[in-house]
């Protein structure tokens, strides 16, 4: 009889420890399979009204309505997109605080040695959200010119007389920008601002006179005839702007230069969370409001998984500081 109580007893604790040990896997499961069951943080390294941002915001707005949570867009800009990428490297590995970066973040290895992150190191590549090509765009009044041709004899004639806004030094506009006088045997003066939203604004304003832009952000201004597009990168037109001719169509094939957006989390995130993430945002992205608002901002949806986008980043970091050491870019 006392054995029989002892066996039981022994039984009950076995029972027990085996539950306990379960436990956390069961937790685990049950937060990626509610995921999300709160608002998520999304950290946008620039200003608002910048590239990043024209496709964060609209993403937001799809994410919430499908989910019902939040998806909160945190701006966090300055040096070239770092200041954000630091803290969104620093943020809780539970898929409730994801980062929003861009081609930028795989240049500034090569302008910031001493970054207090590393990209592929401290993040977790997710998925690319939308890919435009580069466009140069800029001010009617201040370069009053009909083409592309025309506007390549203007600067050529007056070097140094003309600027370009950047999102900031060792940001894509930048380089693009750099790449082009490379090409084109040119000389602009470099006006870096503390992302691409205030550099537009000052381009529509008249005190810059040229950016090398995404497509996604300057849109909007193309459209409302605020800044007039000569030339999108590339050996296609985009078909968002049918009209603006290709770099290839006026002389310059090599000038291949395109913003990418991805999300990106903290390492340390559950592989059940990440996969998680990625379905509802591929859910976000299939929906007809965003295709619209891509379509409209020349945007495509590149198909890599998680691995190729991973190998996408590296393959980037190693052009760039190509292009960087070419052009001998470096922080002023």
């Amino acid at each position: 009889m006392a054995f029989e109580a002892t066996r039981r007893d022994l039984m009950r604790l076995a029972l027990g420890a085996t539950t306990a040990a379960c436990a956390p896997l069961t937790l685990a499961q049950g937060a990626a399979g509610s995921w999300p069951a709160r608002p998520v943080n999304l950290i946008v390294p620039f200003p608002a009204g910048g590239g990043t941002d024209a496709f964060a915001r609209p993403l937001a707005a799809q994410f919430a309505k499908q989910t019902g949570r939040q998806l909160v867009v945190e701006n966090r800009g300055g040096a070239g997109g770092t200041v954000g990428a630091s803290l969104a490297a620093r943020a809780a590995p539970d898929g409730y605080t994801l980062f929003m970066g861009a081609v930028h973040h795989a240049i500034a290895p090569s302008m910031y040695p001493k970054l207090d992150y590393d990209l592929e190191k401290d993040f977790v590549p997710l998925m690319v959200l939308a890919n435009v090509p580069q466009v140069l765009v800029v001010n009617p009044r201040n370069l009053p010119v009909a083409d592309f041709k025309e506007f390549l004899a203007t600067v050529r004639k007056s070097p140094g007389r003309y600027n370009y806004g950047s999102a900031g030094t060792g940001t894509s506009h930048h380089l693009a920008g750099e790449l082009f006088k490379q090409q084109s045997q040119t000389f602009i003066i470099h006006i870096p601002y503390t992302g691409a939203g205030p550099a537009l604004r000052d381009l529509v304003g008249g005190q810059v006179d040229m950016m090398f832009d995404g497509l996604g952000s300057s849109a909007a201004h193309i459209k409302g005839g605020r800044i007039k597009a000569l030339m999108v990168s590339g050996n296609r037109r985009s078909p968002a702007f049918p009209d603006v001719p290709s770099a290839a169509e006026v002389g310059f094939p090599d000038y291949t230069v395109s913003t990418w957006y991805a999300l990106w989390a903290p390492k340390g995130t559950p592989q059940d969370v990440q996969t998680r993430v990625i379905e509802e945002m591929r859910k976000t992205l299939a929906a007809d409001e965003i295709k619209t608002v891509w379509a409209g901002q020349g945007a495509e949806v590149p198909n890599l998984n998680q691995q190729q986008f991973a190998s996408h980043i590296n393959s980037e970091i190693k052009r760039w500081s190509a292009v960087v050491k070419a052009a001998g870019a470096k922080l002023d």
